[in-house]
């Protein structure tokens, strides 16, 4: 049983007129935001929010604050086995792309892709898989070969010939340091990407990033409150532009302003040593409309959702590709 895995990219504009679609994962960034009665209110805020934080970042030639606006792509990648037809290809990843108009020029310049990460196989493993291995263990670990299946899967994605046909440069993917770990500032200053953390031990997810063949930076942007954690394989300081960079930032530090605010709004920033925490009281909110504790509890529903419709049904298939697959 040889099989090969190809893959179909699709690509919707994230704006406020913006819809989830049947096969997007509700408990995604942008799907959150586009739900219920303050749909419309939240995209508009969100990009407001999105496109202040990118002029604040790019100030030279910019005295208004105002030169530019950023467009979000939503990118769904769909795997196909044996080159079946994408219309029954099984949804794998969804990430954002950013776009960046320059209103002084009228040139629109390529962002990052990556940005945002949302992964079914990934809410398998951290709501299905790590749960229960976690009952039966008197303290924490990760089971054996575990993200093994996800990193091939996300590996295989981007050396493929639909991923090099639609993007030029490899993805950038940007979320919350863990609360679980204690970061310490270091002397490295970036202009852009601001002042650079260290920690001594990497967390769950920077070991599930690394199968994926992503190394780990953590920077704490100018006017920021809290590090973030950017994922790439390359040379994040010298592969992507500033503005490239920018795009990344003020996306994905509006996003964790929304569902991480006693992080990344809390109203004091983070200093020479940092542990995150949920339960920090001094923050604030913003005007957006999010509710957390439905996010983590239909991601247990999705993990569950992942396990009946793809993990089971095509575990043989899955299971000989991954023996099989170099890392």
């Amino acid at each position: 049983m040889n099989k090969e895995f190809t893959f179909a990219i699709k690509s919707i504009c994230f704006d406020e007129d913006y819809r989830p679609s049947d096969n997007t994962r509700i408990t995604t960034n942008f799907a959150n935001l586009a739900r219920g009665a303050s749909r419309q209110e939240n995209l508009r805020n969100t990009f407001r929010m999105i496109d202040n934080r990118f002029n604040a970042l790019a100030h030279w030639d910019n005295p208004k604050g105002d030169r530019y606006t950023v467009g979000l792509e939503i990118i769904s990648v769909e795997m196909n086995i044996d080159g079946a037809s994408s219309g029954n290809g099984l949804p794998l990843i969804e990430i954002l792309k950013t776009n960046i108009l320059d209103r002084k020029t009228g040139e629109r310049i390529e962002g990052i892709v990556g940005n945002n990460f949302s992964s079914y196989v990934r809410d398998y493993d951290f709501s299905v898989v790590l749960l229960e291995h976690a009952r039966n263990q008197p303290e924490f670990s990760a089971p054996d070969n575990f993200g093994d299946l996800h990193g091939k899967l996300f590996k295989c994605f981007v050396n493929s010939s639909a991923y090099r046909e639609h993007f030029a440069k490899p993805p950038v993917i940007c979320l919350s340091v863990s609360s679980s770990k204690t970061y310490h500032r270091t002397e490295n200053q970036h202009p852009v990407l601001g002042v650079e953390y260290q920690q001594d031990e990497y967390s769950l997810t920077d070991e599930y990033f690394k199968k994926m063949g992503m190394k780990v930076r953590y920077f704490m942007p100018p006017n920021s409150a809290a590090p973030l954690a950017f994922y790439f394989s390359g040379d994040l300081l010298a592969d992507y532009t500033n503005l490239e960079l920018i795009g990344t930032i003020s996306t994905m530090d509006t996003f964790q302003k929304i569902y991480r605010p006693e992080i990344y709004n809390a109203n004091s920033a983070a200093g020479k040593s940092y542990q995150p925490s949920l339960k920090h009281q001094d923050y604030s909110l913003t005007r957006i409309v999010y509710d957390r504790e439905e996010r983590s509890r239909l991601a247990v529903e999705q993990g569950r959702f992942v396990e009946e419709n793809f993990i089971k049904p095509y575990r043989a298939i899955l299971d000989q590709w991954s023996a099989s697959y170099a890392l």
